[in-house]
Parts: structure tokens; C-alpha cells; sequence
């Protein structure tokens, strides 16, 4: 997905809150999503009457007991846009939601609806200058490392094998790929909380190489459909 002045065009500066406690949306990636408790339906209803936006959110560890509540979240989330939505049967929706920016909850709002929602600052990533020696390198190790995962079938995909072989940005192949390979959920937080491009990639690279050290992950490639 792009990144544009247009994608924020309605932004208001604050937004309706989706808090998930397994799943980390990433800027620039298309994920699926499953809308079926009746406050999240509420939340989808309002953000397609309105912007279209929603900000996806971690809950915090020990959010079980008050999972019907309002559980802390972490403070970086992924503001994103309803690309499409689908009408299902119980009143559930499916819906592809285009992750837009990384951002962060500067305060909940008040309750005045069954969903929650919040002051969100948006955090705009710091890219390495163009003629940063580093980044060619960089990008090089991440596509080598990436490769790894995945099999040959997949790569050979045209979509996939565009972004692997053309110089895409290295914050958006590192956003990609973060979201696509099997990352522990609490280190995919880490990177989505990271602005600094060259630092997040740098991280990367390093849990890539671990885990090749330890043994290779079975997770599938592209990730499964999420339900809220």
C-alpha cells in the first residue's frame, strides 16, 4: 500500500480503538479481518459512516479477566483504512484493512459508545538519508534473510517477487516482512513501536538470524485470516 497525504486526508485526530490481543498490524499491509462481537460491529459501522479508519491495538498481558472491559493497551498502534467490507451472516462482517501509519495513544476518550476510542498522535517514520551507505546492504541482507522462509513457488509469485527484486523502500520491506514471518508477538510490538528505519531493519536482522541459529519456524507463509 501506498503511503499518502490522501490516505489521512479525513483524519481528525483522534479514532475508534480495535484492541486485539494476538495480532500486530504493520503500515502498508492488507490484513483480513473476521468483525463479529457486537461492540466491533458497532466500531466498523461507525468508522464506515465516517473515515474509515481504525487504529489496530495490542492489549496489554493480563487483559483476560476484563477482556469485556477496557484493558490497557499498548500505546503504539497501527492506524489503518477499510479498503472493502463484506456483510455476513449474524450480523458479522469480513473486512481488508490497509494499514496506513504507525501511531500513538496520547489518551482514551471518554465512554460514549460500546467501542473505545482515543487521541492518537501519528508517528511518521525517520527514513535513512538517500545516500546512506548502509541501506543498500541492508536491504540486500533483508531480501537474503526473508528468502529463507519462504518456498521457491512463492517467490516466483509476481507481486512478491516486485518487491523482493525492485529497490522498494527499506522501511516498507521491513514492515512487509515483519508482518509476514513467524515473529514472536511481543518483539512484532517492538518493531512496530520503532520510527528509527535503519534501527527497526537492524532489529530485524537480528531476530532473523537467531532464529536460523535455533532452527527454522513451520509457521506458513502468507499469515492466516484473523477474527477479532
Amino acid at each position: 500500500m501506498s503511503h499518502d497525504s490522501l490516505s489521512l486526508e479525513n483524519f481528525k485526530g483522534t479514532t475508534r480503538l480495535f484492541p486485539l490481543p494476538n495480532l500486530v498490524v504493520f503500515p502498508h499491509v492488507v490484513q483480513p479481518l473476521h468483525i463479529f462481537e457486537s461492540r466491533y460491529v458497532e466500531m466498523l459501522e461507525a468508522a464506515l459512516a465516517d473515515d474509515q479508519l481504525l487504529a489496530m491495538a495490542l492489549l496489554l498481558p493480563g487483559w483476560e479477566p476484563d477482556y469485556d472491559g477496557r484493558p490497557p493497551v499498548d500505546p503504539y498502534v497501527c492506524l489503518g483504512r477499510v479498503m472493502s467490507h463484506a456483510p455476513a451472516k449474524d450480523n458479522r462482517y469480513n473486512i481488508l484493512l490497509g494499514g496506513i501509519t504507525r501511531a500513538k495513544v496520547i489518551r482514551e476518550l471518554p465512554v460514549k459508545r460500546s467501542f473505545r476510542e482515543a487521541e492518537v498522535e501519528i508517528l511518521n517514520d525517520i527514513d535513512p538519508d538517500e545516500n546512506n551507505p548502509e541501506v543498500p546492504q541492508l536491504h540486500r541482507d533483508l531480501v537474503s534473510a526473508f528468502r529463507k522462509y519462504i518456498p521457491d513457488e512463492v517467490i516466483a509469485e509476481k507481486q512478491l517477487s516486485d518487491i523482493l527484486d525492485q529497490q522498494s523502500q527499506l522501511g516498507t520491506l521491513t514492515d512487509l516482512i515483519s508482518y509476514s514471518l513467524p515473529l514472536e508477538l511481543s518483539f512484532r510490538q517492538f518493531l512496530l513501536a520503532e520510527v528509527d528505519v535503519i534501527q527497526r531493519t537492524k532489529m530485524l536482522l537480528d531476530q532473523l538470524s537467531r532464529q536460523e541459529a535455533q532452527g527454522a519456524d513451520d509457521r506458513k507463509f502468507p499469515p492466516d485470516f484473523s477474527a477479532n
